[in-house]
Parts: C-alpha cells; sequence; structure tokens
C-alpha cells in the first residue's frame, strides 16, 4: 500500500446547516414519490432488474430502499483549550483546577444502518457510527423516527446491532456473501453527507481483503467500487436480487473522498457478530490454541503442494484444545467445517467469531496425506494459560524458543522468540512485535524459556527488555 493512501473508517458525518437543508428539501421532494413505494412488509424478496422491458435497477431499489435508514448520534466531546497544556499559560491564567477541567460540547453525526429483521426491530450499522452515542435515533425512509436501543458492538469487526420498536417494517434478506465473485455487480445504499436514500452501483472488485484498520483484525472485507462516502457507514451493499450481501465500512483514499476503493463487511461475518451480539450484548472470542502463517510459494514447494492456499501451523500450545484434538506443527490447513481456507488471517477470523464450546472440523495435510481433525473452540484466556505467570503487561503475546530461522537472523543461539502478539494487548501497546527476541531482561541474559519466565515474573515493578529486531536492536521499558 502506497504510504500516499489512508485507510479512512469513516467518523459518524457531523451535521451541518447546509446539510440538514439539503435532506430536508429532498425529503420534502420525495413526498409525492412515495405513493409508488411497495407497502412495506416482511423480508424483501428478489425482483428483476427490469422495468418496461428495459434493463433498470429502479424495481429492485423501490423494494430494498425502505430497508436502509438514517442514523443519528448525539454524542459529548470533550473540548480543552490547547495553550493550558503549555506551563507558562497554566501559570498566568485562571485557576489551575479550571485550567485542567475540560469543557463539553454536544456533538450530533450521521450514519446509515439496516433493517435486517422485522419482526424484532434489529438494525446492524457500523460500531464507528455509534462508538461515543449517548442517544441513537433512526430515520426510516417514510420519515417515521425512533430511538434505538444500543443492542452491542464490537469494534473488531466494526459491527453494531441496535434495536427499535416499530410496526411495519420492511427488513433486507441476508444473502450467503461467501457466494460473492470479482465481477458480481452490486448497489451501495445510504445517506453520504447527508443525502438520504443515495443509491451507487459499481461490481465487486476483490474479496477477503484485510486493510490494517481493524485493532483486533478480524477482516474479511469485500472491496468494490460503488462509491462510498462520508454517511454511507453501516449502509447497504446489496446484489442485483436486492440481497443483503455487505455493510459498507471504510474506503482507501488520499484525502477522504471517494476514489473507487470502497470496502464492505460481508454478510455471513456480520451475522455471526450480530448472532452474539444479540444473545451475549458481547463477543466472546474463540481461539483453538495455535500460532501459523501464510503459506508462500517457497513454503508451498517444501512442503510438496502445488497451491499456497491454507495455512501452515508454526506451533501447537501445550494443553490447549488444538494440542488435545492432535494438531501437530507443519500440519497444512486446508479447510475449517467444509469452508476452504486461503490464509491464517481467514482462519482466524472464522475460528474467532465461532462461539465457546463450538467444534470446527479442520481438514489438514500432514506429511502430504489429508486428515480431519474436530477442535473444541477455548476461551481465549484460558489458551493464553502459558503466559499466565509472566508479568501482566506481556498477556498477549506468545513466546516460543528460537527456531533454527531466528538463529540465523539473530547470529545468536540465546533468547526467546516473540511468535504472536494479539492486537489491542497490552504486549502490543507495550510495543513488542511479533518476530522479536528478546535476549535479556532487567539487564540479566535470557538463554532460553525457562530464564525468560523467571526474569518475566508477575512481581518485577517493571522489565527492561533487551530486542532484536531484524538486523537491529532496542530497549523496551515495560511497567
Amino acid at each position: 500500500m502506497s504510504r500516499n493512501f489512508a485507510i479512512k473508517i469513516f467518523a459518524p458525518l457531523a451535521v451541518s446547516a447546509s446539510i440538514i437543508g439539503a435532506a430536508a428539501l429532498l425529503s420534502g421532494n420525495s413526498q409525492s414519490a412515495r405513493a409508488d413505494l411497495p407497502p412495506v412488509g416482511a423480508v424483501v424478496q428478489a425482483v428483476p432488474p427490469m422495468q418496461q422491458g428495459v434493463p433498470s435497477l429502479a424495481p429492485m431499489l423501490k423494494a430494498v430502499m425502505p430497508a436502509v435508514v438514517n442514523i443519528s448520534v448525539t454524542a459529548k466531546a470533550e473540548i480543552q483549550n490547547p495553550l493550558m497544556q503549555d506551563p507558562f499559560f497554566r501559570r498566568f491564567f485562571g485557576a489551575p483546577e479550571q485550567q485542567q477541567q475540560p469543557q463539553e460540547r454536544e456533538s450530533q453525526a450521521i450514519g446509515s444502518g439496516v433493517v435486517v429483521d422485522a419482526a424484532k426491530g434489529y438494525v446492524l450499522t457500523n460500531s464507528h457510527v455509534v462508538a461515543e452515542a449517548e442517544s441513537i435515533s433512526v430515520r426510516l425512509s417514510d420519515d417515521r423516527e425512533y430511538e434505538a436501543k444500543l443492542i452491542g458492538k464490537d469494534p473488531d469487526t466494526d459491527v453494531a446491532v441496535l434495536q427499535i420498536k416499530a410496526d411495519k417494517l420492511t427488513a433486507l434478506k441476508m444473502a450467503d456473501s461467501d457466494q460473492l465473485q470479482v465481477g458480481d455487480f452490486v448497489v451501495a445504499i445510504g445517506s453520504p453527507f447527508g443525502l438520504r436514500q443515495t443509491v451507487t452501483s459499481g461490481i465487486v472488485s476483490g474479496l477477503s481483503r484485510q486493510t490494517g484498520i481493524s485493532e483486533g483484525g478480524y477482516e474479511d472485507f469485500i472491496q468494490t467500487d460503488a462509491s462510498i462516502n462520508p454517511g454511507n457507514s453501516g449502509g447497504a451493499l446489496v446484489n442485483l436480487r436486492g440481497e443483503l450481501v455487505g455493510i459498507p465500512s471504510n474506503i482507501l483514499s488520499r484525502s477522504g473522498g471517494n476514489i473507487g476503493i470502497g470496502f464492505a463487511i460481508p454478510t455471513n461475518l456480520a451475522r455471526e457478530v450480530m448472532n452474539q451480539l444479540v444473545a451475549n450484548g458481547e463477543i466472546q472470542r474463540g481461539r483453538i490454541g495455535i500460532n501459523g502463517q501464510d503459506l508462500t510459494p517457497d513454503l508451498a514447494k517444501a512442503f510438496g503442494l502445488t497451491s499456497t492456499r491454507g495455512a501452515v501451523i508454526t506451533r501447537v500450545l501445550p494443553k490447549s484444545p488444538a494440542d488435545k484434538a492432535g494438531l501437530k506443527p507443519e500440519d497444512v490447513i486446508l479447510e475449517a467445517n467444509g469452508r476452504a481456507v486461503d490464509n491464517f488471517a481467514q482462519l482466524r477470523n472464522r475460528v474467532g467469531l465461532m462461539r465457546i464450546g463450538d467444534k470446527v472440523t479442520l481438514k489438514v495435510l500432514r506429511e502430504g496425506k489429508p486428515r480431519e481433525l474436530t477442535v473444541s473452540i477455548g476461551k481465549e484466556e484460558e489458551i493464553a494459560a502459558d503466559t499466565a505467570n509472566l508479568h501482566p503487561q506481556l498477556k498477549g503475546a506468545t513466546f516460543a524458543p528460537l527456531d533454527e530461522a531466528a538463529r540465523q537472523n539473530a547470529g545468536d543461539t540465546r533468547g526467546v522468540l516473540v511468535q504472536a502478539v494479539e492486537p489491542r494487548s497490552p504486549a502490543a501497546r507495550a510495543g513488542l512485535r511479533p518476530g522479536d527476541i528478546v535476549i535479556a531482561v532487567n539487564r540479566r541474559p535470557v538463554q532460553d524459556l525457562e530464564d525468560f519466565s523467571k526474569l518475566a515474573n508477575p512481581k518485577a515493578t517493571e522489565l527492561l527488555l533487551h530486542v532484536r529486531r531484524g538486523p537491529g536492536a532496542l530497549f523496551i521499558l515495560i511497567r
């Protein structure tokens, strides 16, 4: 990715007087057309894209657009005078207690959402649309407006579920997003810049994209060139049958405007998150206790494979569900519950969104021979038991003995390898990265994992880690 580009997660669009006026004007002009809309009801059925024998998206859109809603969010924002950060100004202006007192102002923002359950009033949107909300209002296409209840949100996947108490709702049918192919036509519906019920069209430009914008890393985006702009977040990406295939989330852009590279959360992922949020109000991440990596062409050749699709296991954590099920390092995972696994991130997504106690059947290649193993999904904190006796600020990192490749890269035989670091974990915030080699703790050399466990124990008030990273080295202080 060029460094001149930036991924933009649309913070809910701030409402200005001009936008409100434009939205009101559009709303008023649409009154006469509402008589032509189909009656609201249950799930929208597929409609052929034809009108009087001429290809047109109008019949399909007339049926599905009532399911796409406008979301208004009210939140409190803190304002602090930046001059008060300067000791000189703090000395001469105002009382000390007033200097440090941040002011609050009420802010308003808008986004989009889509009704997916007419009977229960469930609305899907993006987590970032409602992240700081104190109150949430949902406005339907027929101008009915309701206060919404936040059922739950998951920043790691950018999915949130709202609920409104309303009758005569129209809901979109959620399609199987695994059936999407590059080149399929799609339509994005939402409220960009406050312009309600705006439609843009395009195609599926790519699948299973990881942008790195989500701190949790649970990404499996649909890429599309259908225009997505501020205010589209949380709306609907539909196929030509009028079925929901994705929830627009963010774009790749130099300036924040659309350049034809947008990303949407696939419905299969959104559905899994919604089911957990409705059942528990939060997401319980599942783990099976493995580390792994993608298959490169060189690795595939070394394993005697003709394809680079799959995920190779690099480590199985002791006493983990994977260990109990018989998984071993060098196993290549090809399928999970009958669905092909293209890379390790995709496997992590699928396992991470399963419920604790569920079982996943993995098709693996071991020494060139296929076999199937069934693994129970375990709790994240249980899988991380091997780091339970380490300093709490190391939580989220997986440590392993140096392998041959790490020894050659480091030019040394001592130390421990940071094999993986969970995003947003204390270890990640401390600055550890996968591939780091810890060669000393508090100025004492680390020979192996046993040394490291003794030196990095929970009783230590602080840890000074001497770390080798690539061709260089650095110190990381952890308190």
